[in-house]
């Protein structure tokens, strides 16, 4: 049963690979083809290709109630329903909606953002709002998150914010018997009003309810080197354990009652382990470990009841077909991966087993096996794995689950009953997990506590699997040791990198703003860092560093911020405190002297790997205006130079006319990501650039780039690329010629936005 699933898994999965979907006339016959497969008893194949027209029919439905073109930016009515808890930051509140009515077709569910908003906002509300939406869109670039890839994940089929926020109104609020989500909510208020620690109540609100938008990125930052990020939310250990305790004592407590006849006391207990297992994956919102846990629990609690044996891989099987047939999609989930994963390296190493185990070493090698079996896969999407992981669990799992969980379960259930036993619980909880949190950071403080690596391939990945299961099989099977050699090619990754006298130049995609990566054959430079937009997101940390990581960098060797602008200098701190710099370049060195850096002028020059680097602009005495003192530097190869010019306009373009003797380039980063005060027909007949690079967001508020820019381009015969419609752009030169490489248009799925120039402004 579990490879027919398997194959199943892998007809879903191997539909996410296309760029396209097929259309219905192609999946009717692939779903003939299964028919006759199964006919002649080919089940696997005929699962691969059910799963992969299930996983078609599902995604073609839910693409085919996609926002309209013509409906993107336009001001819409709607009425609908809140679903889900709302997200609140300094600045706006982001929640789902679940649109009940409109006068044009529109996905069922939109996120929606409200800024500053008058009203609060909470789950089971019914709202009539103005709205603007778009199509999902989001950043594409090497190693970095697919932001529409996670919405059409989370099925949700637009985004946009609130207009005319004094027109909106609240129609109705469900009653908490009405839906769980309400419940949610109550809750949630609840726990939000106790007296305990920030810090604690974020993470007691994620064991409880499911939520963890309330989670610092210095929380997220610990649990990951840790390898106990797992245990601060709903997991598939938290409900087993749950419903293994109300078994247990439904049990005991069925037998101090006169015998019945119909129903014995494990049948009993079996009912009560359901319900309160139903109950506790509900206020987690059914996640995808909440779901897999439910699952393999009911059918349990089924065998019991009907007083049936099953093997545990085909309660595995089970509950894996379910979820797949619940929403195929969920593959693009990281945490579906984790968490069948980790129990099916469990069932592996407990079942069929002969002899009994110490529970204390049998406890530590369950620590172990679950961080070796999680380890390709954590370095295939995270570039990142902890060493520390069992340490780290085998001292967290037993006070989170023995302790924090049913406290902080019993502690949130009396909470609108009896409020005071409910706070001095929930004092408890927050004294446990401080005295656990420190011990956390500690071991995360510890050198080699956890390991980054370059993004492995997916033949490594299944190679290294591979030598995980065979390290794991039992006692007595040949050559068990030789896993450990095919585990080797996680850690001797290869990325190509230049020769020597050649530069890479990679453009990242970081919406309306500037990041770019130049690598030698043994030298990093970033130029500018992207925007910083609240305490937990900016594109230093969530775009340029996975960038590094994917790159397999593990230390910059200049850092060169153009000028103080947001969408320049913004991630700039969350790069220097992860990735180790060497020098920092500046036009405004005292907004980043912690970091010691230095001015950058007119002259400064250095070579590297027989690359020249040269630094234009600013003059020392600077010039009027904080664009026109922008860092402009020039790097010059034997095959062809790049020109990376920051935010200067046409002031700081004439002044480099008149001081440079030459400004021709191949490859120009266009000034100010194309704004009409920049690139004078007079500078761009200077540089004479080959191919122009425009950093801007699809679409942008500014209207960047501007179309009378895009005239002159086309007027001096360049080719242009946008970030926002073709993802990150690397540039190399090969045999003189330049080549441009667009990611959105090598790697796009069926999901993405298709790769184009459409945020030009006419």
């Amino acid at each position: 049963m579990l490879l027919s699933v398997l194959a199943f898994f892998l007809g879903i999965v191997g539909l996410q690979q296309w760029a396209m979907l097929p259309s219905i006339w192609s999946l009717l016959v692939i779903f003939l083809l299964a028919l006759v497969g199964l006919y002649f008893k080919q089940k696997r194949i005929a699962f691969f290709l059910l799963g992969f027209v299930w996983a078609g029919a599902f995604s073609a439905y839910f693409l085919s109630h996609s926002l309209a073109s013509e409906l993107q930016g336009k001001e819409l009515l709607i009425k609908g329903d809140v679903v889900g808890l709302p997200e609140y930051n300094d600045r706006r509140v982001r929640f789902d909606f679940k649109v009940t009515q409109a006068a044009v077709s529109l996905p069922d569910k939109l996120r929606l953002s409200w800024y500053y908003p008058q009203q609060k906002i909470s789950a089971g509300q019914t709202w009539q709002f103005f709205v603007k939406l778009k199509a999902p869109n989001g950043t594409l670039n090497p190693g970095g998150f697919d932001y529409e890839k996670w919405l059409f994940a989370q099925h949700i089929g637009a985004t946009g914010y609130i207009r005319k926020a004094d027109q909106a109104k609240l129609l109705a609020t469900q009653a908490f018997w009405q839906s769980i989500s309400v419940v949610r909510q109550i809750l949630l208020d609840l726990l939000a009003q106790q007296k305990i620690s920030a810090d604690s109540l974020a993470l007691i609100k994620a064991l409880t309810l499911g939520d963890r938008s309330s989670l610092s990125t210095l929380q997220w930052r610990v649990l990951a080197q840790s390898g106990t990020a797992h245990l601060m939310a709903i997991s598939g250990l938290h409900i087993g354990l749950v419903a293994g305790m109300i078994y247990w004592l439904a049990f005991q407590c069925w037998l101090q009652v006169p015998p019945h006849r119909h129903y014995s006391a494990p049948q009993v207990a079996a009912i009560f382990s359901f319900l309160v297992a139903l109950s506790y994956a509900a206020l987690a919102g059914f996640s995808v470990p909440t779901q897999r846990a439910l699952v393999m629990v009911s059918v349990f609690m089924l065998t019991i009841l009907l007083r049936r044996h099953i093997k545990s891989l085909d309660v595995f099987a089970i509950a894996f077909l379910v979820v797949l047939l619940i929403d195929p999609v969920v593959v693009l989930s990281v945490g579906f991966y984790l968490s069948f994963l980790a129990v099916f390296c469990i069932i592996y190493v407990l079942s069929a087993r002969l002899g009994r185990e110490n529970r204390f070493l049998s406890s530590l090698k369950l620590h172990v096996v679950v961080g070796l079996g999680l380890l390709p896969v954590l370095l295939f999407f995270f570039q990142q794995a902890s060493l520390i992981s069992p340490v780290a669990n085998f001292l967290a799992i037993p006070i989170v689950s023995f302790l924090v969980v049913p406290l902080a379960l019993l502690a949130v259930a009396l909470l609108p009953f009896v409020p005071d036993i409910s706070g001095f619980l929930l004092q408890l909880v927050d004294l446990v997990l401080q005295y656990l949190w420190q011990v956390l950071v500690f071991l995360v403080d510890l050198p080699l506590a956890s390991i980054v690596q370059a993004q492995p391939d997916l033949w490594q990945i299944v190679v290294a699997m591979l030598g995980v299961f065979l390290l794991l099989a039992p006692r007595g099977i040949p050559a068990r040791y030789l896993g450990f050699i095919l585990i080797l090619p996680l850690i001797f990754v290869h990325k190509d990198k230049p020769e020597m006298g050649e530069a890479s130049l990679t453009l990242l995609d970081v919406g309306q703003g500037l990041a770019v990566v130049v690598e030698t054959a043994e030298h990093t430079l970033v130029f500018d860092t992207g925007a910083r937009f609240s305490d937990s997101f900016d594109m230093g940390r969530n775009v340029v560093l996975p960038f590094l990581h994917y790159q397999r960098i593990t230390h910059i060797d200049k850092l060169v911020i153009s000028h103080a602008d947001n969408d320049h200098i913004g991630g700039a701190k969350s790069l220097l405190a992860e990735m180790p710099t060497e020098e920092v370049l500046s036009s405004v060195p005292g907004l980043l002297a912690d970091y010691k850096a230095v001015a950058c002028y007119v002259g400064q020059s250095w070579q590297w790997d027989q690359v020249n680097f040269r630094m234009l602009s600013p003059p020392k005495q600077g010039l009027k205006g904080k664009n026109d003192n922008s860092c402009v530097l020039k790097i010059e190869t034997a095959q062809g130079s790049f020109l990376l010019t920051g935010d200067i306009e046409k002031t700081a373009e004439a002044a480099l006319i008149e001081r440079s003797k030459d400004l021709s380039v191949k490859v120009l980063i266009a000034p100010h990501h194309g704004s009409k005060t920049s690139s004078s027909a007079d500078f761009l007949a200077a540089v004479n650039p080959s191919v122009i690079l425009i950093p801007a967001a699809s679409p942008n508020r500014f209207g960047f780039p501007h179309a009378q820019v895009i005239d002159r381009y086309n007027q001096v015969g360049a080719e242009y690329f946008i970030t926002g419609g073709s993802g990150a752009l690397t540039v190399n030169f090969h045999e003189g010629e330049v080549e441009v490489e667009s990611y959105r248009a090598k790697h796009r799925r069926y999901w993405n936005r298709w790769p184009g120039k459409e945020n030009v402004i006419k």
